[in-house]
């Protein structure tokens, strides 16, 4: 597997008739352009050949994206029956349901956030049972599942989920759907909770968890940014690369080494918003620190502190997935893959 720092070559993959054919549900997002950058970057996946790649998301790749051509694109709304209908018109082997209303945005408006993250993700359900039985689904589950009357300390793999948001709770049944269709056989799936992806490149989005890549993306890259939260909150974070390495991970893991329960934590290091800033810091020097100012936004510190700064992710570290090192990296790393 070539490492994800290494630029795109925008090289032809060879398609291979017997090879799998991959959809990724949100594939002109964030995380789902840099899955598909990878995916041409291997030139397989999972050490199998490619038949065909597919994007479905309510945009169009940008055009200069590197091998534009050969991704099959469907826009639309993954809310929408007729939408979802059209794009399952063939079989996948592989799924990654990427695709949702962000936490903040669901958090504000409460029918967007079900008809999308639950509703809509019951249709691509049944969409994939209809069709077969071998498909591997790889869902982008959260640690917002988690909250409330939980125990002090780290957050471990059987913790009960007690999500205190709606973006939590849709996250948190879809987890037990996919366990539950899975177990009936309908479709191979697994649902990984994420830690606050950061450095995120481009701009903001609604997700209350954005600022965490705002406060390094804008003054890396020369703009202000206010920091919304108390700098000693801790969080569970984990760079984009080392997210990308562990979504293609997941297809290697079989059904009985998952066992009964599909969902897990992945993993990511605990660090609070004043070790970050220390981090770009030792990095980056002390103008971009210079150009972040200070100032409590209660609704997104609410969010954030109902969320788990630490976890134990036993079961993905035995089951091979790949961890962080430090925050240092993550800022190294935006320098070379992200920053304009």
């Amino acid at each position: 597997m070539r490492t994800q720092n290494e630029k795109h070559s925008g090289r032809i993959m060879v398609m291979s008739k017997v090879g799998k054919s991959i959809l990724i549900l949100g594939g002109a997002g964030f995380l789902g352009q840099k899955l598909l950058r990878q995916l041409f970057a291997d030139g397989a996946w999972c050490g199998h050949p490619i038949a065909s790649v597919t994007s479905a998301d309510m945009t169009a790749l940008p055009i200069d994206f590197p091998n534009v051509s050969e991704i099959v694109q469907h826009v639309g709304n993954v809310a929408d029956e007729d939408f979802i209908s059209n794009v399952f018109q063939k079989h996948y082997d592989v799924v990654y349901l990427l695709a949702s209303v962000v936490s903040g945005q669901a958090e504000l408006e409460f029918d967007v956030g079900y008809r999308t993250n639950l509703y809509g993700g019951i249709k691509i359900l049944d969409a994939i049972r209809a069709q077969a039985t071998d498909t591997k689904l790889i869902f982008t589950s959260s640690l917002a599942v988690f909250g409330g009357e939980v125990p002090e300390g780290p957050i471990l793999d059987h913790y009960q989920c007690n999500p205190q948001t709606s973006y939590g709770s849709q996250k948190a049944i879809m987890e037990l759907l996919i366990n539950d269709y899975s177990r009936k056989g309908y479709f191979d799936g697994c649902s990984l909770r994420l830690p606050t992806v950061t450095i995120r490149p481009g701009k903001p989005n609604a997700a209350a968890s954005g600022f965490a890549s705002g406060l390094f993306r804008e003054p890396l890259q020369g703009v202000e940014t206010v920091c919304p939260v108390s700098t000693h909150l801790a969080m569970w974070v984990s760079a984009p690369r080392t997210i990308i390495t562990n979504l293609i991970h997941a297809g290697k893991i079989s059904a009985d080494d998952w066992g009964m329960q599909r969902a897990i934590a992945l993993p990511g290091i605990s660090v609070s918003i004043e070790e970050m800033i220390s981090s770009m810091k030792r990095v980056a020097g002390e103008e971009p620190v210079n150009r972040i100012t200070y100032k409590v936004d209660p609704f997104v510190e609410n969010l954030v502190r109902g969320w788990p700064a630490k976890v134990i992710p036993e079961k993905a570290i035995r089951l091979g997935f790949a961890q962080d090192r430090s925050f240092d990296d993550n800022i190294r790393w935006f320098l070379e893959d992200d920053k304009v």
